[in-house]
């Protein structure tokens, strides 16, 4: 009977092997909220910062330190409203939004132990939020609503991390260019979100070289990795937008750091949901995971 009481997510989460590294990190978070119940947003807060976040892939979840990182960061924070999230893992045009009820989630990822595809992330309903967000694109302007697509792992799996209670509505925005100016325009229409209690997430990886790693030395970081690692730092720092937008051509390690480059452009939506772009950012995450670049951070 008590199980009948439990959310779907916390249904499938106790199905979860007790040694898993996920499974502590759970009971750590629970042991934390018994002690410091998570903030809610209030107006009085101010605005939320923009986040752009690496959110590698299902392995994550056998990560304790990066799994400590993303949790103690979202503490940091109140609690938002909602999150508005826009992942490398769904480039559509026009700009569409995920179904704004809680339904199964995307499971865009192969190899992996049978327990990822039975992951929920059950969060609640997000109409509001999901108008909200409708009404920031200019009138004329084609936008799709999906009514079955769930979240991907782009989404679900940092955001399932950071807020493993699911209690915060979730909305998934696709990805409807890689051009650098055209998604600041996008970050800068959800810009005023953030002052109402919406946190707004640009969710890739700093670097993505998958093809290009020594899978047999998980801890060596290539150079190429580092390179573009302190090339992308350095101009966060000194807020050279232009010098981002133009990393195709300019970035040391490419292509290598990004074959495809559908990990790195989130980082410009987040940008443009900035109050001032150039601003430099705060770093919350750095260093390596399996030689890719963990780099993640927020701006005001």
């Amino acid at each position: 009977m008590a199980e009948a009481l439990l959310s779907t997510t916390a249904r499938a989460d106790a199905r979860i092997d007790p040694g898993h590294p996920f499974a502590a990190h759970l009971r750590q978070a629970d042991a934390l909220r018994a002690a410091r119940p998570h903030r809610a947003w209030t107006p009085d807060d101010g605005p939320l910062p923009a986040l752009y976040l690496s959110h590698g892939a299902p392995m994550l979840f056998e990560m304790p330190g990066w799994m400590d990182e993303l949790h103690a960061w979202a503490q940091r924070l109140p609690r938002p409203r909602g999150i508005i999230v826009v992942s490398a893992h769904w480039e559509r045009a026009p700009t569409s939004l995920s179904t704004p009820t809680p339904s199964d989630l995307v499971y865009d990822f192969g190899g992996f132990a049978p327990m990822y595809f039975q992951m929920r992330y059950d969060t609640p309903d997000a109409t509001v939020l999901s108008r909200q967000v409708a009404g920031m694109v200019p009138a004329g302007e084609e936008l799709h609503q999906h009514r079955s697509r769930g979240l991907d792992h782009g989404a679900w799996v940092p955001l399932k991390i950071m807020y493993p209670e699911a209690d915060v509505p979730v909305v998934q925005m696709s990805m409807p260019t890689h051009d650098p100016g055209r998604l600041m325009q996008l970050g800068r229409r959800l810009r005023d979100l953030r002052a109402q209690g919406v946190l707004v997430v640009g969710s890739g990886y700093m670097t993505h070289g998958l093809p290009y790693l020594d899978w047999s030395r998980p801890d060596q970081v290539p150079g190429w990795s580092s390179d573009f690692d302190l090339w992308a730092a350095d101009a966060l720092r000194t807020g050279d937008v232009d010098e981002l937008a133009s990393f195709r051509d300019k970035a040391p390690g490419m292509p290598y750091a990004h074959p495809t480059v559908e990990h790195f452009t989130p980082l410009f939506v987040t940008l443009g949901a900035a109050d001032d772009p150039t601003a430099p950012p705060t770093t919350a995450i750095d260093g390596f995971g399996i030689g890719l670049s963990k780099r993640s951070f927020q701006v005001a």
